[in-house]
């Protein structure tokens, strides 16, 4: 089934709209369309002027799938950004900065959109600090819980504000909003590394730094090397591409402990219907990272 739609006076031809991109949820193409249009008022924002990559099912979330960082063939009216990148000079990215161009990303089976930590404009200043929070085998969401709730109130004693999302998968993210203009990767890196290793440190059976497998059974990995140019996050609003159409939600800290407190993983899981219920009253307070402009302490440890 396709189909031609206009929004904002742009014509977008939508393509296979009945394929199961979900097989064993039977989540179709239009369902992933229509949850992206509805949810764009709120996921926009956090897509607006940043380097976009693609994360492709074109069979769906049990085929094989591709990232695309440079541009496919675009309309005319699509925005771009020519973003340093490796060793290549620039790469012409996506920028999602309208309904449209999402919808438009989105009828290329884009199941997943990832962002860069700065913007296009100024793409060796990041405006976030992340901390990305992984179970090994044997552990769970329940114990990244307990490391990102540490984590935050060592931010806290130094007076830094974070915020914290599921990752739509097992992990949860804790980010730090930051002033962009006296924030390089190099400091973020540098600090990022440090919490990580005292919090190696002091947790040596809940946490790990070290990226092997066989260092992350039963602990949390806390993956700090994410704080770099070349590397991107699941944006906040995102579906991801596992046997259910789950998204990776904002969680308020007060929610994350009661949720800590039923000891269920599943409980963790946000799947799209209950994102476009819950946006208003449960993901307000993240629109704040966007605003917030910290900096880093020059010494603390």
């Amino acid at each position: 089934m396709n189909k031609t739609i206009n929004i904002n006076d742009r014509e977008l031809s939508l393509s296979n709209l009945e394929k199961e991109l979900y097989p064993s949820y039977g989540f179709t193409k239009s369902r992933i369309l229509e949850y992206y249009s509805l949810i764009a008022p709120f996921m926009l924002p956090f897509l607006k002027n940043r380097a976009l990559t693609l994360k492709r099912y074109p069979h769906g979330v049990d085929g094989d799938f591709f990232f695309e960082k440079r541009c496919p063939k675009h309309p005319d009216w699509l925005e771009t950004a020519e973003v340093p990148y490796g060793d290549m000079k620039t790469i012409n990215y996506c920028v999602a900065n309208n309904l449209e161009t999402l919808i438009w990303v989105e009828n290329l089976a884009s199941i997943e959109l990832h962002v860069p930590l700065a913007k296009a404009d100024f793409p060796d200043n990041p405006d976030s600090m992340v901390f990305d929070l992984d179970p090994g085998d044997g552990a769970n969401i329940l114990d990244c819980a307990k490391v990102a709730f540490t984590i935050n109130d060592l931010l806290s004693d130094l007076k830094l504000e974070s915020f914290a999302k599921t990752s739509g998968k097992k992990g949860l993210h804790i980010f730090v909003p930051l002033d962009p203009k006296s924030t390089t990767f190099n400091d973020t890196k540098i600090f990022s590394k440090a919490v990580a290793a005292i919090m190696q440190k002091t947790y040596p059976d809940l946490v790990t730094t070290k990226m092997n497998k066989e260092f992350r059974k039963n602990k949390v990995f806390i993956n700090w090397s994410q704080n770099d140019s070349s590397k991107t996050m699941v944006c906040v609003y995102s579906l991801r591409a596992i046997d259910k159409p789950a998204v990776s939600f904002p969680i308020s800290w007060k929610d994350l402990a009661n949720l800590a407190l039923r000891k269920d993983p599943e409980k963790f899981q946000v799947l799209a219907p209950d994102a476009l219920t819950d946006v208003n009253k449960k993901a307000a307070f993240y629109r704040e990272i966007l605003d917030i402009k910290q900096r880093l302490p020059t010494t603390w440890t």
